[in-house]
């Protein structure tokens, strides 16, 4: 997501450490049947323990990532410096039904029942996603219809890179990985946003939203309602953004920007 040029500069200014992991059943990760919204804190805890990473750092969490860095603000606020979060369930108890419906129905009628189902029926959330009697999840399945012309443009400008390397990152199974975060996120959370006070109320960090106005895959409903309801979080609305708007031209040197600099 850093471009290499400013990761060297934010590098030699301030002797920044960044570190990249692969959540349980990515990569090289062991599975983890029993994952669960807070056990994501924990295992970011320990691993920042482990890597001697002081006793403050910064997290950052893009798209379905995003979950791990709500249940960091939620369980180990004290460890943390500044985040970014964008992710969302559909069943968070604190929303209005009509900010959660709005939300909804912005999806697909395909992607609403993959929702429903990861919520439900969670046991049949691979057997949904693997059959051909009922359409798939439209990112797990790759379709164009859920990317906005930004997103096409960043897509296809990255798929035709010479360097560009495709990394197995569901070698262990899309299972344990992918269906696994579907049921995770969209199962029930113990605590939503809108229970949360500011971690930084002596202002020595700040919490960062960004979103673009234009996500297909994650609606900007909700988290528009997070800000307004949470404005001790720096929301940053981006205009014509999709969800791959972290890797438009100068997002991502905005974005370290506004976590190590503090600039809106």
């Amino acid at each position: 997501m850093v471009s290499d040029g400013f990761f060297q500069e934010v590098i030699e200014e301030l002797g920044v450490y960044i570190v990249s992991f692969d959540r349980p059943g990515y990569g090289e990760s062991d599975p983890n049947p029993k994952q669960t919204v807070k056990s994501m804190a924990m295992d970011i805890e320990e691993l920042a323990d482990q890597l001697g990473l002081g006793s403050k750092f910064y997290v950052i969490g893009y798209s379905i990532g995003g979950q791990a860095v709500w249940s960091c603000l939620k369980y180990i606020p004290n460890r943390l410096a500044t985040l970014l979060a964008p992710a969302v369930t559909y069943w968070w108890p604190n929303f209005p039904a009509n900010v959660l419906n709005e939300a909804f129905n912005q999806k697909s009628r395909k992607d609403q029942w993959v929702i429903r189902v990861a919520h439900y029926a969670p046991w049949l959330v691979y057997w949904w996603n693997t059959q051909e009697l009922f359409p798939a999840s439209s990112v797990l399945a790759n379709n164009s219809d859920v990317l906005s012309s930004q997103d096409k443009e960043i897509t296809s400008r990255i798929y035709s890179r010479k360097d560009s390397v495709s990394q197995p990152v569901t070698e262990q199974g899309e299972f344990e990985s992918l269906h696994r975060d579907l049921i995770v996120t969209q199962g029930a959370w113990e605590f939503d946003p809108l229970d949360l006070g500011n971690p930084f109320a002596n202002n020595k960090g700040f919490v960062h939203l960004w979103h673009g106005d234009e996500d297909k895959i994650v609606p900007i409903t909700m988290n528009r309602y997070i800000a307004e309801q949470l404005p001790w979080i720096w929301y940053h609305e981006v205009s014509g953004g999709g969800h791959f708007f972290p890797l438009a031209d100068g997002m991502s040197n905005a974005i370290i920007k506004a976590l190590l600099v503090g600039e809106k």
